[in-house]
């Protein structure tokens, strides 16, 4: 494994702390009302078509149009997005710090992420332009797990699958990851991420 010479991070989950609850435990304060509200208009699939290049002014309208009773609501997501970010993982921003001055790692970002709001995050955290390189799903019209934005990530970049480590929280996005044949490791915490490094021969003394 000491062949390793990339690693690639997903962003949200990762190195930044993104919560949408951060907005809506004051909106909607009661946790199961809140739930239901995720589960049933501002979804996760809602929100990944946005990530795969959905304007926020049509997917806010659309939601609006389908469940008017909820209009305050469904503006609240993108009217206070910023609030979602939490701020950086320090932890996990440190072991990329290390790769990107103490090793000679290449790194790369892999985000689904939209392209109208990842301006922000840009502005936001310094670390995003550590990166030698960045693919955000928002800008390509498409996204994570679509196997086809990671075969755009190796062709850009000129990734050696074999010898790359993709990092993800989401357990579903490591497959096509695998599939290609980078080295995965499903994120769970700083000290865990940092372990499964070293196991891969990443020097961290």
């Amino acid at each position: 494994m000491n062949d390793i010479n990339t690693v690639v991070f997903d962003l949200g989950g990762v190195l930044i702390d993104w919560n949408p609850d951060y907005v809506y435990r004051e909106i909607i304060p009661d946790e199961k009302e809140r739930k239901w509200f995720y589960d049933n208009i501002c979804t996760p699939d809602w929100n990944e078509e946005q990530d795969a290049g959905r304007s926020l002014h049509e997917a806010t309208e659309l939601l609006v149009k389908k469940f008017p009773e909820h209009e305050f609501n469904i503006r609240s997501y993108y009217g206070n997005w910023e609030k979602m970010l939490g701020g950086p993982i320090h932890d996990t921003v440190e072991i990329l710090r290390h790769l990107k001055y103490d090793t000679n790692k290449k790194l790369y970002a892999l985000t689904n992420w939209s392209h109208e709001t990842f301006p922000v995050a840009l502005q936001r955290y310094d670390f995003l332009h550590w990166f030698d390189g960045r693919l955000v799903s928002g800008e390509e019209k498409t996204r994570k797990p679509f196997v086809d934005i990671y075969q755009k990530l190796v062709n850009r970049f000129n990734i050696e699958p074999s010898k790359a480590i993709y990092v993800d929280d989401n357990a579903r996005n490591l497959f096509p990851a695998k599939e290609l044949g980078f080295t995965t490791i499903h994120f769970h915490n700083a000290q865990q991420f940092k372990q499964a490094l070293k196991e891969s021969g990443i020097d961290f003394n």
